[in-house]
């Protein structure tokens, strides 16, 4: 009997990763039942030690994965290195995930045959190579078999960009709800984080970069304690702004209710003490990490942009603010947290939105679908 296609994940990172990873690495366990074998291969610099926590979840998802050594933008070597994995394990389907991954598939292309299919995850981190990023994806995107967008900005950028309606899918981001119950309560889950149980606690996870909007936020906490609210907020991620947002941090005088965790493996023990999550965000798609957060009934306060109001129904499932409005951003934050009913409301609401349109079973359905239409 013939072995089922096989799909090669593509993807460059650094660091931890980011919002992308929960879907790479979590594709090859719902794609196999789907008949599509699945192996995902990360290139990252040999030197990133941080990596390892890639290689971590990767196992715990039971994600086939190939590290692959890759030293920049210039290391034209990478191309050999790719096609000894390519021609190894013969992949039917290239699924890339960023541009130079896009790039990569259209020059293995050449040399064995395979079906190209990319997820835009979004342009969001700016950058002085942002410009040249953008160019690539230019040049790629219309001529890939496949192209998923993961909201409706990023689809309408693509029909910018020239790619052909017919080649566009627009497949929201999802989650695996299974993997979001835990067994604690909030009380234990503040104490674990060395928060009173008495406290309210606000909690945001990404990456610590300028679009994420977190130093609005650590402003309108900080501003709540002033006020006399007790609160607390704690900020999961790492990235290039952490040293700027633990200078902010300082100049508030509220070090010791305002915190940055740096990387967390497992956010969920955030998730279950969280009174209030918040995303701040300047810039984004739909970010995994409010499907997380609703997914485990915490009620969410989000800013108006890209794919958010297509999940998040204004004081229906959540709460939404315009973008860089600090005002509003505090208001928000004050008016549920004084409003246990409130957010009891938006968290049951927010719940059932994902577990209605948001699951990952259905998602990888409609990504098959994706894949089926290339051969």
């Amino acid at each position: 009997m013939p072995e089922s296609p096989l799909v090669m994940h593509a993807r460059v990172v650094s660091g931890t990763g980011g919002g992308p990873e929960k879907t790479i690495l979590n594709s090859p366990r719902f794609l196999n039942p789907l008949g599509y074998r699945s192996v995902c291969v990360y290139l990252r610099d040999p030197a990133d030690s941080e990596f390892a926590a890639i290689e971590d979840r990767a196992a715990a998802s039971a994600a086939p994965l190939i590290a692959v050594d890759d030293f920049g933008f210039s290391d034209w070597r990478i191309l050999g290195r790719l096609r000894e994995i390519v021609q190894e394990h013969q992949p039917a389907i290239w699924h890339g995930h960023d541009y130079k991954s896009n790039l990569l598939g259209l020059m293995l292309r050449r040399d064995h045959p395979m079906r190209l299919v990319t997820t835009v995850h979004g342009w969001v981190q700016k950058t002085w190579k942002t410009p040249l990023y953008y160019y690539i994806d230019r040049q790629c995107l219309p001529r890939y078999d496949e192209v998923i967008c993961v909201s409706q900005d990023l689809y309408d950028d693509c029909i910018r960009l020239k790619v052909p309606n017919e080649n566009l899918s627009l497949i929201d981001n999802a989650i695996a709800l299974d993997d979001y119950e835990l067994d604690m309560t909030r009380d234990d889950a503040k104490r674990e984080l060395g928060v009173p149980p008495d406290q309210q606690l606000v909690v945001a996870v990404g990456r610590l970069s300028q679009e994420k909007g977190f130093d609005i936020l650590v402003r309108a906490v900080a501003n709540l304690i002033d006020g006399g609210v007790d609160v607390g907020l704690v900020i999961a991620g790492g990235g290039a702004e952490q040293g700027p947002l633990e200078r902010l941090i300082a100049s508030t005088g509220h070090g010791d209710r305002i915190r940055l965790l740096g990387f967390v493996q497992d956010p969920r023990t955030l998730y279950r003490a969280a009174d209030l999550y918040v995303l701040s965000s300047r810039r984004e798609g739909l970010p995994n990490v409010v499907l997380e957060a609703m997914a485990m009934g915490v009620p969410v306060v989000a800013t108006e942009i890209a794919g958010m109001p297509k999940l998040i129904q204004h004081d229906v499932n959540g709460r939404l603010v315009a973008p860089d409005d600090l005002p509003a951003l505090q208001g928000a934050i004050a008016e549920l947290l004084g409003d246990a009913e409130l957010r009891d409301r938006l968290s049951e609401a927010g719940r059932t939105t994902v577990e209605d349109r948001f699951s990952f079973s259905q998602r990888m359905q409609k990504v098959v679908g994706v894949y089926a239409a290339t051969t």
